[in-house]
């Protein structure tokens, strides 16, 4: 009996920690969304281009839309570039990862623990600090300016095995008794990879797809840095920043908006349709280092 009184203070203790957690997390979400409703908002304002005071349109249309596929924008190019890009990378990185994820838990070799050693360290470092010297690299090849393209595709995907640590942690969940299996079965160790792994591996192949194809889509820094202002060679965060000068901002900052739209629809599509697989993969890469 003398129990209860501490129990029920526990519960209305609980119960205001909880409701003080969820009055933060929804202020916080609020703040976070805010700018993206002003984002959509100012996309459909055709009455005034440049930067208001305001956050309604006066006038509504999708003029500012319209405007991005005319003929007086390089937006199409700058789209095609940034979906180009982030295709090739997706398919070569994803790929590069899983080969090394499953060589690194598979496989047992003297350089092996050193070897994850040296990724782990060297991925600790800033992608900044190579930007100079890797824009260097690709201007004696020809690979800034108009020919930005490949030069990115390239950077990108060069680094690729470095990020194998979720990839790898799932497939030490994997049993190794089926690649045992398969090998008194006959198998070979690309047909084991290929036919026994991978359909095991669909929730954290799609996380990998999904962050391959992120990083290039929304890279900005170092893609202005190789394009150089060219127009064939931008993607399109460059392009559309493009249109946020001091010459521009006024008479382009709506169609900036209507572009940052267009540009989120891909990914915000991608996560709603795989958004349970993304979880999956993150939750089951995490079970083992």
């Amino acid at each position: 009996m003398e129990k209860k009184p501490k129990m029920v203070s526990m519960s209305k203790r609980r119960r205001t920690v909880n409701i003080i957690s969820y009055i933060t997390l929804a202020l916080i979400s609020i703040v976070w969304i805010l700018p993206f409703i002003f984002l959509l908002l100012k996309s459909f304002d055709v009455g005034n281009p440049g930067v208001t005071g305001y956050v309604f349109p006066e006038q509504w249309g999708f003029d500012n839309y319209i405007y991005l596929f005319s003929a007086e924008t390089n937006f199409l190019q700058w789209y095609f570039n940034t979906f180009i890009i982030a295709l090739f990378v997706c398919v070569i990185q994803t790929a590069m990862q899983f080969m090394m994820s499953y060589v690194l838990s598979r496989f047992r070799f003297k350089l092996r623990k050193p070897l994850m050693n040296i990724m782990l360290v060297l991925g600790m470092f800033p992608g900044f600090l190579t930007m100079i010297v890797l824009y260097q690299i690709l201007k004696t090849f020809g690979l800034t300016g108009d020919n930005a393209v490949p030069g990115l595709i390239l950077v990108y995907c060069a680094s690729s095995g470095m990020g194998y640590y979720v990839s790898k942690g799932f497939l030490d969940t994997l049993p190794k008794s089926l690649d045992e299996a398969a090998l008194v079965d006959g198998a070979t160790r690309a047909q084991i990879f290929i036919k026994v792994i991978l359909p095991l591996c669909k929730p954290i192949l799609i996380y990998t797809v999904l962050t391959s194809f992120m990083g290039p889509w929304g890279d900005f820094v170092f893609a202005y840095t190789v394009s150089l202002g060219s127009q064939a060679g931008m993607n399109v965060a460059a392009g559309l920043n493009s249109w946020l000068s001091a010459a521009n901002i006024g008479a382009h900052f709506a169609h900036f908006c209507a572009g940052g739209v267009i540009v989120a629809i891909p990914v915000m599509v991608l996560f709603l349709f795989l958004q349970k697989y993304y979880v999956e993969g993150v939750t089951g890469g995490a079970v083992k280092g």
